[in-house]
């Protein structure tokens, strides 16, 4: 059964009304929390692709990403969880981990499982809550992994 229902949700991934780039996040998250994220992305295969800059290179561990100098550019990974939908993931800081979808490449049922089984599967691995929150209003999450209910679940 599908954590959420596409009719239910869909409002929330209306790009000319929320936004096209929703903001994902998990809050409170350690360099550990991090690189148990980057682990993720290898075990389960996902395609993806690390950035410093314009600068594509090998996947370094989270405690090296984090520990940059603070005028380094800001590293980013890409995650294709399935080949049609990407997850780019932003190092600001180690307190929480942020990455951005695109609403564009998450309409109708079957997409919205994809994004609520990597949201589950994020959630799960760190045991912590992830929230998503229309583009630009950062805690106001709309919809969000919930530890306790083991799902993705609506929020607003």
């Amino acid at each position: 059964m599908a954590d959420l229902l596409w009719d239910d949700v869909s409002a929330f991934f209306d790009p000319h009304s929320t936004g096209s780039l929703p903001d994902l996040s998990v809050p409170g998250t350690t360099v550990e929390d991090w690189q148990a994220v980057l682990d993720l992305v290898q075990a389960q295969g996902w395609t993806h692709e690390y950035f410093e800059g314009e600068t594509r290179l090998p996947l370094p561990p989270a405690e090296t990403v984090l520990s940059r100098p603070p005028d380094a550019e800001c590293p980013s990974l890409r995650v294709w969880p399935v080949a049609e939908v990407l997850a780019i993931f932003r190092f600001y800081w180690d307190e929480e981990i942020d990455f951005d979808v695109d609403l564009r490449e998450l309409q109708g049922q079957e997409r919205l499982d994809v994004l609520c089984g990597f949201l589950r599967a994020i959630g799960r691995r760190l045991g912590k809550p992830v929230l998503m929150d229309p583009e630009g209003c950062h805690g106001h999450p709309v919809l969000g992994f919930d530890v306790a209910a083991d799902r993705v679940v609506l929020l607003a």
